[in-house]
């Protein structure tokens, strides 16, 4: 039960906080010509998604070899599931990511404010609760994250009688692309400020 729901969030999280310090990581390589402050941004991305990935096929592949033989599992729904829910955080993770780039690039103190911002999301995510079982008021606050979107399509592969009826792959979509095109955007104005800095 938890371990789809925290592989999807785990994934987020990575990528968003690898983006986040793509420029001042490669900072060194972005000192040749022919290195733009694009190729560290997707570099990172791809580097992360991939590992989170591998990472996520071990976990759950393991976890399947040791319980398998209890368990009847219908391999279809779990890989569109499961592959849409990590394309989902992997695209939120960029958005996120190029955005917090800029910001802690700009603003030194945006890093520390962004960490404790994020502290709760772990709760707010869905990780250890189903989203039908919360209370009203909580369930249209909580709707609002697009991570609880994201857990809830991961685990709707996995349990055949859960449908998971709130999550909206558009919703989450639409923030992260809107994300990702913002944190394009400040970065392509910013990238020699936050570089010189």
């Amino acid at each position: 039960f938890y371990a789809p729901g925290y592989l999807a969030f785990n994934m987020y999280m990575s990528i968003s906080n690898a983006v986040a310090r793509a420029i001042l990581f490669s900072r060194p390589l972005l000192l040749y010509p022919a290195v733009n402050w694009l190729d560290a941004v997707l570099a990172r991305f791809l580097l992360n998604s991939l590992t989170s990935v591998v990472i996520s096929v071990l976990l759950l592949g393991g976890i399947l070899v040791v319980i398998g033989h209890r368990a009847t599992l219908d391999m279809l729904p779990i890989l569109e599931a499961t592959s849409l829910a990590m394309g989902l955080a992997m695209l939120l993770g960029l958005g996120v990511g190029t955005v917090n780039c800029a910001l802690s690039g700009l603003f030194p103190l945006w890093e520390v404010a962004w960490s404790i911002f994020t502290r709760p999301l772990f709760l707010a995510s869905g990780i250890l609760y189903l989203y039908e079982e919360l209370p009203p008021l909580a369930a249209q606050i909580l709707w609002f994250n697009p991570l609880i979107h994201i857990t809830g399509t991961m685990r709707s592969g996995f349990y055949p009688t859960y449908g998971a009826t709130f999550a909206s792959p558009l919703y989450v979509l639409g923030i992260s692309l809107a994300l990702t095109a913002l944190g394009q955007i400040l970065l392509g104005r910013y990238h020699r400020e936050i570089l010189n800095a």
